[in-house]
């Protein structure tokens, strides 16, 4: 095979692991428009087979129905839910599963057409066994945290088991666009900048943390709490911390996560501005001067999105629209950074 054949393999590939990232964007999407409707609880089992086809008459419309109202969330929280309430829910629950089937097989007829058509090589075929377990892993905990609100006294998926789903499926993006950015021609040029390649390592540390404290706020519903700003419901510092624990203050405490969550974000704001100063003379690549333009520009939407999202957290209607706003920002940034730490390598590199 010629290095044109494998140029032209490589980028039929990289497109095919491009359309997956395109998929996933859109899943997280419906994981958060499912989170913020109400609706991960609706469907009380996992079928994988079965489970593909909605209800399709009225005799099974009921019955699921009935599953739900063996709930506690249907008890103490939608009681007064007609059919018609429940099959909204019921929907947005359903078609986030259903999507993720749509990747499964997505991925897996490609994986399937490549490897026939022999445009894989053989370093390719631990990145993609990689990328399957990621995605079998992601679809288990997505279960487990289904699972994790149809306990006794659980009106809601546990903000641990959500933002675990959530940061998996981040991961399983950012490899799968790693993988396509490895297989395509522009992003072959790198930056070696040991300076650049620090300040993006801390500002991916610090997305993390920004990224599992997002989970957490949307999973103890934290923002209505203190819809406020900039202050928190009139403190700088949330009064009551002292009735914690210190771990429970972290992970438990919705007005200590709102604090976290907004101090990490002001400090992300002004690593990125830093980041952009410091990058201005590293402009010899033109995919890399895009992306740090667009990366700001981001950054600057994203704040005034999380300020949206906490004003109008008591409107209900409002905040299912900023808040997945919120997420795809979120998502947009992740892609715009780990694209960046693709480019920029340590000076260290290139003297290897």
């Amino acid at each position: 095979m010629n290095e044109i054949e494998i140029q032209k393999n490589n980028r039929q590939i990289a497109t095919w692991l491009l359309i997956g990232v395109g998929m996933l964007i859109i899943q997280v999407l419906l994981g958060g428009i499912t989170r913020l409707t109400e609706s991960g609880l609706s469907i009380t089992e996992w079928k994988p087979i079965t489970g593909a086809l909605p209800p399709l008459n009225e005799a099974i419309w009921q019955e699921e129905f009935e599953k739900y109202r063996h709930t506690d969330q249907f008890k103490y929280v939608h009681q007064y839910f007609s059919l018609k309430e429940f099959k909204f829910i019921f929907f947005w629950e359903w078609f986030h599963r259903f999507w993720a089937r749509m990747m499964g097989v997505v991925f897996a007829i490609g994986f399937v057409y490549f490897l026939v058509k022999k445009k894989m090589n053989k370093s390719m075929v631990l990145p993609m066994v990689v990328l399957f377990f990621l995605g079998g892993i992601q679809g288990a905990i997505g279960w487990i945290m289904v699972a994790s609100g149809l306990v006794p006294e659980k009106y809601f998926v546990g903000h641990v088991e959500l933002t675990t789903h959530f940061i998996a499926a981040l991961i399983l993006l950012s490899y799968t666009l790693w993988f396509a950015l490895s297989l395509l021609p522009s992003f072959a040029s790198k930056i070696y900048n040991t300076k650049l390649k620090n300040i993006l390592q801390l500002l991916l540390g610090l997305f993390f943390i920004q990224l599992i404290y997002g989970g957490f706020m949307a999973g103890l519903k934290a923002a209505s709490t203190a819809p406020t700003w900039p202050s928190i419901n009139g403190d700088f510092y949330p009064a009551g911390t002292d009735a914690f624990s210190f771990i429970n203050n972290l992970v438990n405490n919705p007005l200590m996560i709102h604090f976290i969550h907004r101090g990490v974000a002001y400090l992300i704001f002004i690593v990125s501005i830093y980041f952009f100063v410091q990058s201005k003379s590293a402009t010899v690549s033109k995919v890399f001067n895009k992306l740090r333009t667009s990366f700001l520009i981001l950054i600057c939407l994203q704040v005034m999105l999380g300020v949206s999202a906490l004003l109008v957290s008591t409107s209900p209607s409002a905040f299912v629209y900023v808040g997945v706003a919120h997420q795809f920002t979120a998502m947009m940034l992740v892609i715009n950074l780990v694209s960046m730490i693709f480019i920029v390598k340590s000076a260290k590199a290139v003297a290897s």
